[in-house]
């Protein structure tokens, strides 16, 4: 995994760029994939600071989850409505402030396309992250300038 990073940073890092990691916890942390929270954040961590580093969980979550999340340096964001829109509405949010140069996303979600074109509108590069590949979006891996998929 963190040879495909250093792959796409051409082995270069930017300390310079601000990243925002926001993660779809119901899409990614799902039986059928093995996602490690280190994975995710090592994912963005060499390509620039992060800025803003969001799981969002439903009301669902366990307390083990969200214990763990805290641990590893997330913030987490816990609602009772829709995580998709919530995650949305604060990426766009952070992207129009210009608080981030970089955004990535976490999710096998296709929700997420239209956050993805804004940000690359306003010239926020984008990263989709997939869980793995049985996970991967397609259409939210061709909206991001750059496509990451989780090892299995």
């Amino acid at each position: 995994m963190l040879e495909a990073v250093r792959r796409w940073l051409g082995g270069a890092t930017d300390r310079e760029t601000r990243v925002g990691l926001f993660v779809d916890g119901p899409n990614v942390f799902r039986p059928e994939f093995d996602v490690d929270l280190d994975d995710l954040r090592a994912a963005v961590e060499d390509s620039g600071t992060l800025a803003v580093t969001r799981l969002y969980l439903n009301e669902h979550a366990t307390p083990g989850l969200i214990q763990a999340a805290e641990a590893h340096g997330f913030e987490v964001v816990t609602t009772s409505g829709d995580v998709d829109v919530k995650l949305a509405v604060d990426a766009t949010s952070i992207v129009a402030e210009g608080r981030i140069d970089r955004l990535a996303i976490a999710s096998r979600d296709t929700d997420f396309k239209p956050v993805l074109e804004y940000a690359a509108r306003t010239g926020t590069e984008t990263v989709a992250i997939a869980p793995g590949t049985h996970g991967r979006s397609d259409a939210l891996q061709k909206a991001a300038h750059t496509a990451l998929t989780l090892e299995e």
